[in-house]
Parts: C-alpha cells; structure tokens; sequence
C-alpha cells in the first residue's frame, strides 16, 4: 500500500499476526513506530511476535512497555501476566494479573487470558471461574470449554468437566484433546462408550497429534470394555506415527544420563554453599510410578502446601548456566551448572515459588523428572526432602507407554515406543542407584507396592522422613479437595487401591518384548 497511514498499518499488522505471518506483522509494527515512536500496541504487537515465536525475555519487555504507554490496558496486563508465568514467575504474575483485573475487563479474549496464568500457576478454582465467563459470553468458542473443562478436571468437578468436554466436541469434533480428556474421566461400559464416534474419526484424521489423542482415548474406551488387543493396537497406531514424526533417538537420552553421572562422579557436597531454607519436599520418579499419590499424601497433612509439577528448578538451574541452547537440560548445562552459586540458586527456586508457598512450613514440589537434578537440588537445598518412588518395572513401562504426557514435552518423546521406555527405564535404575550411594539417607525410597499393600506402616515412614507428625488426613488422601492437576487427577480422588497393579499382565503378549529387555539387564519382573 502507498504512505499507509497509521491506522492502516495498525490493521494490517493485526491481520498479519492473526495469520501468524509474523515477519510481515513485524514490518509493519516497525513502520507504525517510525509514524508514532510511542504507539502502545505497536510495541504490544511485537511483544505477541515475540511470544509466538517463543522469545520470552524479548516479549516480556515489549509488553511491559506498551503497559506503560497505556496503563488502563486490561489486555496488555493479562498477557504480560502470562509471559511472567510462562518464566516461572508466579509472583510477577500474580501481582500483574490484580492489574488486569482492577480494570474490570468484559472482553472474552482478555479473560481468557487471566484463566490460562491462573492457571498456569496452579490456581486453577481462580481459573475456572474466569472460564466460565469466557463461555457465557462466547458460547461456540471450542477453545474456552476446553479451557474450562480442564479447569473442572483439575478441581474434581468431574461430571461438569464431562459436560463441557461434550460441548467441546459438539462444536469442533477435531479437537482432538477433548476426546483423550474426556476417555480420561472414565464413567465407560458396554452401553455407554463413544468408540463409534472415535473409530470414525480415526479414519478420518490426517492429523499425527490427532491420531495419539484418539488413540489414547480409544485405548482407555477398549480397556473399560475388556478388550485389550483392541486398545493396545489402537493406542499403537498413534504413537508409531508420533515416534516417527518425531525421529526419536535413545540415545539422545542417554547422553543425559551419562552427563549427570560424570558430573557428581566425584563430587563432594557442602551444605555450607547451599541455601539453608528447609521447606521444600521434592518427589520424584519415573512418571506413572505413584508421585501423585505421595504428593496427596503429604501435602493432606495440615503443615504442607501442595506446589503441583514444578518446572521452576530446572528452569533457575538453566538461567544460572547461563547456556544458549533451547533444551532446558542438555549436557552443556549439566557441566556449566557446576560452576554456579548454588546458595543464589537455591534461593532463586525458593522466590519463583511465591507467593503460593508462603506461609506454609513446607511445600511439596512432585515433578517427576526433577530425579535428573537429585545432586544439584541437595547442593542447591540441602535442607530440601528429597523423595523417590519405584514402581515394578513393567506396570512403570506399560503405563508411561500408555500415558498421554504433553505432546510438545520433548523428554517423554521415550514413551511412544514400548521398547524405548524399557530403555529409559534400566537409564533411570542405574541412576536412581548412582544418587541413592551418593546422597545415602538423604534419598528416602518409597516403594509403590509397598504403599499400596502397608498404606499406614509407609505412610508414617514417609512423614517421619520429612520431620512430619502423624496426620490421619494423610490416610484419608483421597478426601483433600485441593486440585490436581497432573495424569492422575482423577484416580487420587480415591482411597487407596490395588487397581493398577499388575495391569501389565492384561497386555502379557504385547509385553513379552520388554519383560526380555528388562530380564536381560538383570531386573526383578515379579
């Protein structure tokens, strides 16, 4: 167009961002700014180029400045809260997102937005009202019932959760992740299942990621009916497509593993460089081996506040390597954390938990894959609890093979390969043992099977560990209203049970492969 005016350019670069033509967008945001150095939205609009393609840091201080140039911008506050959160900064976040909302906005987009970083920083009851207002005012927006649906989920709202996963579906049938959430919530029989509905859509989709979320909602459908060739060949089908899409590799892993090892190989840990502040519970562990259930039961316990699946260590231990490459854990991070102020980080994962975890004696923090970064967290916290669990071999397998982790998660890329997750399984027995000698009793080992045969004798071993007295409210687990949102948010809302034990053997010709695997590298099956 020749001299666009300002107003022009401002259309044409929202049309361009809409289109995620983020090059052409970005053109004319900078050639509003030589029309008007000041133009809010023009700096607001890079910012969302910025986080669109994924540059935080470069978003977070776009954003920050258009708020400047238009305080009363309810929009620029709750993105900007979301850039905060999506760094871990729960505190900024949350301070931002009280300036959003002391706007009183009444746009669906903007409150939306407040729902996702609620969200995102655990408050996910905040969350869902805000998603509900989504849906009053935008009724045939798939995205907010979905949005909504989680939120139910993750608070125990099961049967409205299944009414606004329905209502995903009716209006936009390929979103894919309503089916696997809604398989997710069970409530399945012989008269009451939406196999027909997912085989169709099967057959339809051309869709990778599609195919893995019918799959795994197939898989739970078939398991409800009993037939479990069926489930296992459906769920199959979507993960070899995702193995290949992705070009996954073992051995990738493998240089982790190896790197985390040499690194402590001859360490000596001092507690006097570490952050002396006792609060934190780490619990860790394959994924799908009862973290969630551990991290239920301590944090019933009144002393305890539950934090969810943290990222925020790895995340503080990556800015403190201060390394340029995009994975959050690699092997150059691993070295260069070495060399790091551990006191400084220990007290920077401490501050990026707040505000949630103020006020309460101890927090638990249940990321699973935080057992990489056992070492570091002791000399980072040594005060911290550092806890484990060990699950039999071939349920742990089966089950993180079964399990939909997030499909943009590079390091459980392992799990759409049976074999693969073997694997992963001996990389994680070898250094669950390299820690165990390295930080002796201060790992404690929780046995799931133990837990679920002996609930009270282990449940007062786990709580005398973390320096806890006995709470009959740690029994009584399955009664903490608190959400939860992680894979097992529906079965940690029941008493404790044998259900999942053992499920292997549903699937024993299909596992016969990995029971080999795990056999030969020496490891107790039964």
């Amino acid at each position: 167009m020749p001299n666009p005016s300002l107003q022009q350019l401002h259309l044409a670069a929202q049309q361009a961002l809409n289109k995620q033509a983020f090059r052409e967008a970005h053109q004319y945001c900078l050639a509003m700014l030589k029309l008007k150095p000041d133009h809010a939205d023009a700096h607001f609009l890079l910012g969302m180029i910025a986080f669109s393609m994924q540059q935080m840091s470069k978003a977070l201080g776009l954003i920050e400045h258009a708020s400047k140039l238009a305080p009363a911008n309810a929009e620029y506050y709750a993105q900007l809260a979301r850039v905060q959160a999506m760094l871990n900064n729960s505190t900024a976040a949350s301070a931002t997102l009280e300036k959003a909302i002391a706007l009183q906005p009444t746009d669906a987009l903007t409150l939306d937005t407040i729902g996702v970083v609620y969200s995102r920083i655990g408050m996910h009851q905040q969350a869902a009202k805000y998603f509900q207002r989504c849906t009053a005012l935008k009724p045939k927006n798939a995205g907010y019932w979905y949005n909504l649906a989680a939120s139910l989920r993750f608070t125990g709202d099961f049967e409205q959760a299944r009414d606004a996963y329905e209502k995903v579906i009716s209006i936009n049938p390929q979103l894919y992740a309503a089916h696997s959430s809604l398989a997710d919530l069970g409530g399945i029989d012989a008269s009451n299942n939406h196999i027909q509905r997912l085989e169709r859509l099967m057959q339809q989709s051309k869709s990778i990621d599609g195919q893995v979320h019918l799959g795994h909602a197939l898989l739970k459908e078939y398991e409800a009916l009993a037939d479990y060739e069926k489930a296992f060949k459906a769920l199959s089908r979507g993960n070899q497509a995702k193995k290949k899409q992705l070009n996954y590799l073992i051995q990738h892993d493998q240089q982790l593993f190896d790197a985390m090892e040499r690194a402590f190989a001859d360490y000596q840990f001092d507690a006097a460089k570490g952050c002396s502040d006792d609060q934190p519970i780490f619990i860790t562990g394959m994924p799908r081996s009862g973290t969630t259930l551990v991290d239920r039961i301590i944090s019933s316990h009144s002393k305890v506040f539950t934090a969810g699946e943290l990222q925020n260590f790895g995340v503080a231990m990556k800015r403190s390597a201060n390394t340029t490459s995009k994975q959050v854990l690699d092997t150059e991070t691993i070295a260069q954390a070495m060399n790091i102020d551990f006191a400084e980080l220990g007290q920077t994962y401490i501050n990026s938990t707040r505000p949630q975890t103020e006020g309460h004696r101890h927090f638990t923090d249940k990321m699973p894959l935080n057992f990489f970064y056992l070492g570091f967290i002791h000399s980072a916290l040594p005060n911290a609890k550092l806890i484990y669990l060990r699950r039999n071999p071939m349920d742990t397998c089966l089950s993180n093979f079964r399990q939909l982790f997030a499909l943009n998660f590079s390091y459980y890329n392992y799990s759409y390969d049976l074999l693969d997750t073997g694997r992963y399984y001996l990389m994680f027995d070898q250094l669950m043992k390299f820690w165990e000698k390295k930080l002796s009793d201060k790992l404690l080992c929780v046995d799931y099977e133990m837990l679920v045969a002996e609930p009270e004798q282990e449940i007062k071993r786990i709580l005398t560990f973390c320096g806890l007295s006995f709470e009959k409210g740690c029994i009584d687990f399955h009664l903490n209203s608190a959400p939860v949102a992680t894979a097992s948010a529906v079965q940690v809302r029941q008493p404790m049970n044998s259900n999942s034990i053992g499920r292997w053997h549903r699937y024993k010709t299909q596992c016969e492969p990995l029971k080999a695997l795990l056999q030969d590298a020496g490891l107790t099956i039964e």
